[in-house]
């Protein structure tokens, strides 16, 4: 029997995944699998900090998961084909999530805006070799609601863009929800004074 905490998880994000998605979410994706199937089948897999290759093994004597899932035993997708999958998910689908999983939380309107890098170096050899990329670092730009510490919106460079570059490009996307952006002076510049006047640098 599987605990009804990691249970209640898998329905969580099956509902969450759905929602994010959209009309989206029945489309098939690697393996032929709903979209909404393999999103579920990773984030199972990282809340439960499995390989590809355990998830495979465990979803198939996990019958409460699989009912969720709505997979049979024999439709378990290989591990490799998760591998695939998740190297495959568009940032659109990143970005869906993020917002869907941002709106469980209450939301103030006033948030805080951050640059800061983040090392690739945890990824293996071989996978930077197959998919040909040669990036170590990149520089992430997050948009966190400053009362619930949600993470709004985030933004990845491998070119590492000049704060007052990414720094608005994120608030435009949110300004519908947002009173007041508080932010270091790296972000701050005319263009975004004039056009962003919920912009306050610190």
């Amino acid at each position: 029997m599987v605990e009804v905490d990691l249970l209640d998880f898998v329905e969580w994000f099956k509902r969450l995944a759905k929602q994010a998605l959209g009309k989206h979410a029945g489309e098939p994706a690697t393996g032929g699998f709903a979209r909404w199937k393999h999103v579920v089948i990773h984030g199972f897999r990282l809340e439960e900090d499995h390989s590809f290759r355990e998830t495979a093994n465990r979803l198939k004597y996990m019958g409460d998961i699989r009912d969720v899932l709505e997979l049979d035993r024999s439709d378990v997708p290989d591990y490799t084909t998760l591998n695939k999958s998740f190297d495959r998910i568009k940032m659109w689908v990143w970005r869906a999530l993020l917002r869907v999983s941002a709106q469980q939380h209450p939301q103030s309107g006033f948030a805080a805006l951050d640059s800061t890098f983040f090392d690739r170096g945890h990824a293996s050899a071989h996978y930077l070799d197959r998919s040909n990329q040669a990036v170590e670092t990149l520089k992430v730009t997050t948009l966190t609601d400053t009362a619930s510490l949600a993470v709004l919106d985030v933004q990845c460079h491998a070119q590492w863009r000049h704060d007052t570059k990414s720094g608005p490009q994120v608030v435009r996307r949110n300004a519908d929800d947002l009173h007041t952006v508080a932010a270091d002076n790296g972000f701050q510049d005319w263009h975004s004074e004039y056009e962003l006047p919920c912009f306050a640098a610190e």
